[in-house]
């Protein structure tokens, strides 16, 4: 099967590159084809999971405050994220049918709040735009012809016998002028992001840098069971086999760039008694310090959340990046929590005091123990279902120093948990060997790259998801246009 243009993968960033191309070619006017090759059941399952499945497609901030939270090189993204603003971007969903309010931190969702929308928008456009999804179909190898790539893949067909599904699997040839491969990162590998782009990239000739989880909890010490089940995720290449046109052709199980780490907890690991303390409890306005070998290297402030994987949140995720690649590279981390920072240290220790009094002066008070009324104090000052938890892990405070422990809670990192649950992948396809005005490679004529596969982060906050829009929608267009 042969089509002018072809992405590889059904993400945001590989459907809105495929919008952007279809819009030139639709301008040239000589019939020329956009088709999406994904390898899930349906595209955009990533998409439909961010934001807790509202969905925080963008945000509005101008430039300089938006580049302000990129991790990586900002000049390398600005000609994308000028090409399509997140202005533009809202616009090129509101003339396909949806609608977009901005909330607090200028995060931008559907109206209705949920990613299926964001989704259901972006296969309209692709239909009404002329491009051909074709979902469960998966590229195995890549290769270089006269006139651009020759794909092998697999397409899977699934049909319903009675109450039974039946499956079958074919090999399948695809053929393009220009290739662009979207296919995401790591993270998350049950929506289909596995990896294989960089293998791709690697065999065409780019360099790849290391992947590490980003956006992910960090896992205090004691939070989860001693005997976790940690280790590397290694389902995304053990054993992997690439199926050529004549021969098998086996893939190194972990390539160079795949990451070896000892600090990983999987998520699924159980929560200790103390875990299950913390677990639940969310602050706000709150400030996070992240310590590294001692040094504090990073202050954020906003919220917080104690979940099943560990310290999430804005605060939580936004520190994850630099404390994940200090625990790879042997580091120790702790992050320490002012839970007061409004309140200056003096007048919180005689507020704390005041409380004191307060409570043990209370009729009520008679007959309690210390524990009892201490903890019936402390729950005057922090939310009372999260007083066992801080006083299991500040054992010797005591009046006097309660005021210091609220604004420097301490807590050890163990570890992090991995690609299966964090938000996004921080490393991938080398930035200095693409053409950041079109995102073709300099590698190799006719190769695009967008989305997660290139080694681009940012914070949390819709920031990512614009990148990925933004830089699809740039390689899009400029394969559209090279034609």
């Amino acid at each position: 099967m042969r089509s002018d243009i072809l992405v590889i993968g059904g993400g945001a960033a590989g459907l809105v590159a495929a919008i952007g191309a279809a819009g030139v070619l639709a301008e040239r006017g000589k019939g020329e084809t956009v088709t999406v090759l994904e390898k899930m059941p349906k595209a955009g399952r990533k998409v439909m999971i961010t934001g807790k499945g509202r969905c925080n497609f963008t945000n509005v901030k101008d430039w300089a405050d938006f580049s302000a939270h990129i991790r990586t090189d900002v000049n390398f993204l600005s000609p994308a994220w000028h090409n399509l603003t997140p202005e533009a971007l809202r616009e090129l969903f509101r003339k396909n049918g949806m609608r977009s309010v901005v909330e607090r931190g200028d995060r931008a969702y559907p109206e209705s709040h949920m990613a299926g929308d964001v989704v259901d928008t972006l296969l309209r456009a692709c239909t009404l735009s002329g491009v051909k999804v074709v979902t469960d179909c998966e590229v195995k190898t890549i290769d270089v012809v006269s006139g651009g790539f020759s794909l092998d893949c697999v397409q899977t067909s699934r049909k319903k016998v009675g109450e039974r599904e039946e499956i079958t699997i074919e090999p399948v040839e695809y053929n393009c002028k220009k290739l662009i491969v979207a296919t995401g990162g790591l993270s998350y590998p049950g929506t289909g992001s596995t990896g294989d782009g960089y293998l791709w990239a690697e065999e065409l000739g780019h360099g790849v840098d290391a992947c590490l989880p980003s956006l992910t909890a960090l896992v205090p010490v004691g939070y989860k069971d001693p005997n976790p089940l940690a280790g590397e995720i290694k389902q995304a290449f053990r054993g992997r086999t690439v199926y050529g046109r004549t021969k098998e052709r086996k893939i190194a199980p972990l390539p160079k760039w795949y990451p070896r780490f000892e600090k990983h907890i999987e998520r699924v690991t159980p929560l200790s008694e103390l875990g299950e303390l913390f677990n639940g409890n969310n602050l706000e306005n709150v400030q996070l310090s992240l310590y590294v070998n001692g040094d504090c290297v990073q202050q954020e402030f906003g919220d917080i959340e104690f979940t099943d994987g560990g310290l999430e949140g804005p605060l939580g995720f936004m520190v994850s990046r630099r404390a994940v690649k200090a625990l790879v590279d042997g580091q120790k981390v702790s992050v320490s929590l002012d839970l007061k920072p409004a309140v200056e240290a003096e007048k919180l220790d005689a507020d704390v005091h005041a409380k004191w009094e307060e409570v043990i002066h209370d009729e009520r008070s008679k007959g309690q123990s210390f524990q009892r009324l201490f903890r019936i104090m402390l729950g005057k000052l922090i939310p009372w279902n999260l007083t066992l938890a801080f006083l299991k892990t500040n054992p010797k405070v005591s009046v006097d120093t309660l005021a210091a422990t609220l604004k420097d809670w301490k807590m050890d990192i163990a570890g992090f948990v991995g690609f299966e649950r964090c938000v996004i992948t921080a490393g991938g396809v080398r930035t200095s060997e693409i053409v950041a005005k079109t995102l073709e490679s300099k590698k190799q004529a006719g190769l695009y790259f967008a989305g997660e596969v290139l080694d681009i982060d940012a914070d949390t906050g819709g920031y990512n998801l614009q990148l990925a829009f933004c830089t699809g929608y740039l390689a899009g267009e400029s394969a559209a246009k090279s034609l």
